[in-house]
């Protein structure tokens, strides 16, 4: 079993599905005595091939920064510290796709390990949407479902990891599949209709969701409230959940550990959501 860590500093070079650490990452590793030193080169919904395009015209362009707020380039944020974790992985739209992986993830792969050598590079299994997104109910235009969105990017993160001498991937989604599996009752979706006949202030039942979020917005144009939907991103349970994978899987220590519980997640919650990250570490299967 590998030693337990006290320290480590981390990067993502991701997009919003890293950013979600940003809400709990840094107290769950706290509250378990151990320290933390995290930054993101991130975009929101920024693919595998648009990070590798910000990357090469950074390198053709001494004038053009891509990362942090646009103040700095991809290198000068690897060659800025001895990082300890860079983490990689494909924005969710694209992940179930294996055509959207290469040469992207491999030239990556080199960039980082070239300017930053000593560092372990990690891949984040990303997770499947909430069963109410359109693109995959019955019907939808992407033709699968929940589980088999699960299936294929988890397929398409392996093939990465093996083709790089077996990297070790952070099983985030593999956590989601199980907390769905395994918590006292499911999320029901709610029948599509519902949304045209609700009024506000009502939203659907979102009772037992790790990912989606909905709520009520004045529509600027026709002034009308009107319902946005998020059925893609961590909600409060999952960040949480997310949060703890990372210290379990990357310190080498236990989530029973973390003592750090948000305001808005009840204790008994809470202690299930670690057991379920506990879980996911223990139990996937890495190459």
């Amino acid at each position: 079993m590998a030693e337990a860590l006290k320290s480590l500093s981390v990067l993502t070079i991701g997009n919003s599905f890293t950013d979600s650490l940003a809400s709990y990452f840094q107290p769950v590793v706290e509250s378990a005595g151990c320290e933390l030193y995290f930054e993101r080169a991130n975009h929101g919904g920024c693919e595998l091939h648009r990070h590798w395009n910000y990357i090469e015209n950074e390198e053709r362009d001494r004038v053009f920064r891509m990362y942090q707020n646009y103040t700095h380039t991809m290198k000068e944020i690897l060659q800025s510290r001895p990082w300890d974790i860079v983490t990689m992985q494909q924005a969710s739209h694209a992940s179930w796709r294996p055509e959207t992986f290469e040469p992207f993830g491999t030239n990556i792969y080199n960039y980082v390990r070239t300017n930053a050598p000593s560092a372990e590079i990690c891949i984040q299994q990303t997770w499947s949407y909430r069963k109410d997104d359109p693109r995959i109910m019955p019907g939808g235009e992407w033709g699968i479902d929940q589980t088999e969105m699960y299936n294929r990017l988890t397929a398409n993160y392996r093939k990465l990891a093996a083709d790089h001498g077996n990297l070790r991937i952070i099983p985030t989604g593999f956590a989601v599949q199980l907390a769905r599996q395994n918590q006292p009752q499911a999320f029901v979706n709610y029948p599509p209709e519902l949304l045209q006949q609700i009024v506000w202030p009502d939203l659907p039942a979102q009772a037992w969701s790790l990912v989606g979020t909905m709520r009520w917005a004045k529509n600027k144009e026709t002034g009308k409230m009107v319902i946005h939907r998020d059925t893609i991103h961590l909600n409060e349970r999952g960040k949480y959940m997310q949060a703890c994978v990372w210290f379990a899987f990357l310190y080498h220590r236990k989530t029973s550990e973390v003592t750090f519980v948000p305001d808005c997640i009840g204790d008994e919650d809470a202690l299930f959501l670690r057991e379920m990250a506990q879980k996911a570490v223990d139990e996937f299967p890495q190459l």
